[in-house]
């Protein structure tokens, strides 16, 4: 793995090796995000005659053409760089930036830096010259980081970046100009050397928009190759299958999308009557091998593992590769036979992200990942939030800890450590992010618990509507787009608290209200309401995350975590006092308040008895009963009530050993298929 604030465009095609590794000693010493590319990455059809050169992008620098050619060769570099001027010009017009950063003679002159260079030059002097092309003035700062967004194709959309510069925190944020580092750029221009690519990291590092990159990029450059982008439940199938024309739109891509010629969106399993309803489905028939439908005798890992020794049978020959590309979202929740599976009916290569940090409940996370790209910064969400839901959802501000990883476990998570001499404290803190960086780390608290009871005027309602109200107070420019409400729990509970909420909102602020665990997606201009399922991939300036019991349950702890993630300024937790023992609420409070001071996490270390009792928690998922998982289930799943005790007792036929939360809900969601209920 490598350092992902230093990216270089195809290093074979460059002459100077010795300019190219100390520009890239000046990225790793001074944490400076470095490209060195020679055309733009996303738009194939540019080319230059001339080679001697290299294109320097640095964030809020200017632009810097690099001339190590002979000196006979000025006037054909002048002209390169002329070309290469008008061409950013043609891919600025393309994705209407011109709006914000002006034709090319505009901003030329300003940012656009020509040096003529030794091959032989030494650190000192390289950084001298990139220290020159430092820019100050934050409006040239913003036309710079936005010509490198277009020229490394991490596209931003031009209506939310805006022209000007922001005056207060949540514009400063949503209007931040999101550039791909030096990871995220090589899994997507990178051709790789294994058939198999992996790439796990953290909730709101971007793995699905890398993997909508990577089809783009597959889909535009290679014509009539076959892809199939597959994950493992229906509901985050059609998300993504919608998702996808509106990616290809926004990314200007003209080529219409054949569906089920060159492009299958499918969920992981699939129907018997239709052969494209899944992957696995689209593979028996391909192959003309027997579908195999749910039952207790047949786990999703058993068929998956029968379909690879069948086709090994030489029907590969027979019936050629199913796919040239498959793209594999959320492999967390996927068994490894189907991973396995895929490769082998791929012909090129398979792309396979999943969340590192969704794992925590499984042992030995980095033997078993083994990443080729691993994803440790969240550019989501502040990192004093993400402590806060990391810490949460391992329990680790409470006694009894659910969770805790080794030293090399929390530095593939994206922690630096500092430990007492004993090793009994940790203390854990996060690098600061791109994103943030215009707003200074004591202007607010990025997440705040709430504790609420049933006096009046201290429940999670009028909690909720409190919290609105501090929002919109402290932040003019906000709209009803700009907050999620989730809550967490029994669904009949969480749907009157949603009911009563909604009219409170439509009284005391006017603005409609969107139940997405009703509607399935998210409406412009409505405040957004929802249980737990439908919000993963959605992301909020403000969440306000509602819950009475905090649960030592997987799941529970696994949904917190994924819940308060969610907002990129601020994460509001609302917590019954009267459900949850005080000594742990205290703890939690005063954890987060020590990580709104501080930025630091700071924990107790699990003694090694008590991490043989963690293990032995973990190892039995949860202390929860069969029933009660079931249910827990069937509400995230919104499954109407006519069908749950049918389901109910489908799982109850099961043999109980080995039945935890992910096979329970593997159980239901397939038997709802085969019994076409539709949510």
């Amino acid at each position: 793995m490598t350092d992902g604030t230093f990216f270089i465009q195809g290093e074979h095609e460059f002459k100077a090796k010795n300019l190219i590794r100390i520009i890239e000693d000046i990225s790793t010493k001074k944490n400076l995000q470095i490209f060195v590319i020679n055309r733009p990455l996303a738009e194939s059809k540019y080319s230059y005659d001339y080679a001697d050169y290299l294109l320097i992008l640095i964030p809020k620098h200017k632009i810097m053409f690099l001339n190590f050619g002979n000196d006979e060769d000025e006037d054909v570099f002048e002209e390169l760089v002329d070309d290469f001027v008008e061409d950013i010009g043609s891919i600025s017009d393309k994705y209407q930036y011109k709006s914000v950063i002006g034709r090319p003679k505009k901003w030329r002159d300003e940012l656009v830096h020509r040096i003529e260079v030794s091959q032989n030059i030494i650190y000192e002097e390289m950084a001298a010259l990139i220290n020159e092309c430092a820019l100050s003035d934050p409006l040239l700062q913003k036309k710079s980081d936005l010509l490198i967004s277009l020229l490394t194709g991490s596209i931003n959309d031009i209506e939310r970046v805006k022209d000007g510069i922001p005056d207060n925190k949540l514009d400063k944020v949503k209007q931040k100009i999101q550039i791909f580092d030096g990871d995220q750029t090589r899994f997507i221009y990178n051709v790789p050397d294994q058939k198999r690519t992996t790439i796990q990291g953290l909730s709101g590092t971007g793995k699905t928009e890398l993997l909508l990159h990577k089809l783009k990029d597959i889909y535009l450059n290679e014509s009539g190759s076959r892809i199939l982008f597959t994950c493992h439940n229906k509901i985050l199938a059609s998300s993504l299958r919608k998702r996808i024309p509106d990616f290809f739109t926004f990314m200007k891509v003209e080529q219409q999308i054949k569906w089920q010629e060159r492009l299958w969106c499918v969920h992981a399993w699939g129907s018997a009557n239709e052969p494209h309803s899944g992957a696995y489905r689209y593979i028996c028939h391909h192959y003309h091998i027997q579908f195999y439908q749910f039952s207790y005798q047949m786990s999703f890992a058993k068929i998956c593992k029968l379909a690879i020794e069948k086709i090994n049978q030489g029907l590969i020959e027979d019936h050629g590769y199913a796919f040239d590309y498959v793209l594999l979202d959320e492999s967390q929740d996927l068994p490894k036979e189907f991973v396995d599976l895929c490769e082998l009916v791929s012909r090129n290569s398979i792309y396979v992200a999943g969340d590192i940090f969704q794992s925590i409940f499984d042992e030995n996370i980095i033997s078993e990942i083994q990443p080729d790209y691993l994803l440790s910064k969240c550019y989501r969400t502040d990192p004093k939030t993400l402590m806060f839901a990391h810490a949460l959802g391992m329990g680790l501000f409470e006694k009894e800890k659910l969770r805790w990883l080794d030293d090399e476990e929390w530095q593939a998570c994206g922690y630096d450590i500092e430990k007492s001499e004993d090793g009994e404290y940790y203390r854990l803190s996060r690098a600061p992010l791109i994103r943030f960086e215009d707003v200074q780390s004591g202007e607010y608290e990025s997440a705040i618990v709430i504790a609420t009871s049933n006096n009046p005027g201290y429940t999670s309602d009028e909690q909720t509507i409190a919290v609105i109200k501090k929002i919109v107070e402290e932040n003019p420019t906000v709209t009803p787009d700009d907050i999620g409400i989730v809550f967490t729990g029994s669904s009949q509970a969480g749907y009157s608290y949603a009911n009563r909420v909604e009219l409170m909102i439509r009284s005391q602020f006017g603005w409609s209200v969107n139940k997405a665990y009703e509607t399935k997606t998210r409406v412009p201009g409505q405040i957004f309401i929802s249980n737990k399922n439908n919000v993963k991939g959605l992301e909020f300036p403000f969440v306000i995350c509602a819950s009475n019991k905090i649960s030592d349950a997987p799941n529970e702890r696994n949904a917190l975590y994924m819940l308060l993630t969610r907002s990129f300024i601020q994460s509001y937790f609302l917590v019954s006092e009267e459900y949850n023992d005080n000594e742990d609420l205290n703890a939690i409070v005063s954890g987060l308040g020590n990580i709104n001071r501080t930025g630091t996490l700071v924990v107790t270390a699990p003694t090694l008895d008590e991490r043989r009792k963690i293990k032995t928690r973990i190892e039995y998922k949860s202390s929860e009963s069969i029933y009660d998982i079931t249910t827990s289930i069937l509400d995230e799943l919104n499954v109407p009530d006519l069908w749950r005790k049918s389901l109910y007792d489908i799982v109850k036929a099961y043999p109980k050993k080995g039945l935890d939360y992910r096979r329970i809900k593997d159980i239901v969601m397939n038997n709802m298929e085969q019994m076409d209920i539709v949510l």
